[in-house]
């Protein structure tokens, strides 16, 4: 499976961005998939993830209410839509997929494939 990640920019805070990451490979539909975020001088971290159904979404603390991740198996994409952007948001965001249990889903070491990471700049 390779992805590859696109939709960053620069906006305001309180602006809006959506995030696509785009799978090749017939065994993307099986698999979570997830976004995490660098910021620089930080440890990569869990953002959000989505079941291979689509059926369950996780979302870490400080993006919960804000971000909503979804994801059209048809078209093997995943999608990030980030509201009420915050300075706070800035990083590069990556997105992940495997077969990915419940219980490590916001672990970046349990995803196999990697897209390239995408650039998300909030200004104050």
């Amino acid at each position: 499976v390779q992805l590859q990640a696109s939709g960053g920019g620069l906006v305001q805070a309180g602006g809006s961005l959506r995030l696509s990451c785009a799978a090749s490979g017939r065994t993307f539909s099986v698999y979570t998939a997830a976004w995490f975020r660098q910021a620089p001088g930080k440890e990569r971290e869990f953002a959000a993830a989505i079941h291979w159904s689509g059926g369950s979404t996780y979302y870490a603390d400080s993006v919960k209410g804000r971000f909503t991740i979804a994801r059209v198996n048809a078209k093997s994409t995943v999608y990030l839509q980030m509201n009420s952007l915050k300075p706070e948001d800035t990083a590069v965001y990556y997105c992940a997929a495997g077969p990915v249990i419940t219980s490590s889903i916001t672990l970046k070491g349990a995803y196999h494939y990697w897209g390239q990471g995408t650039q998300v700049t909030v200004s104050s």
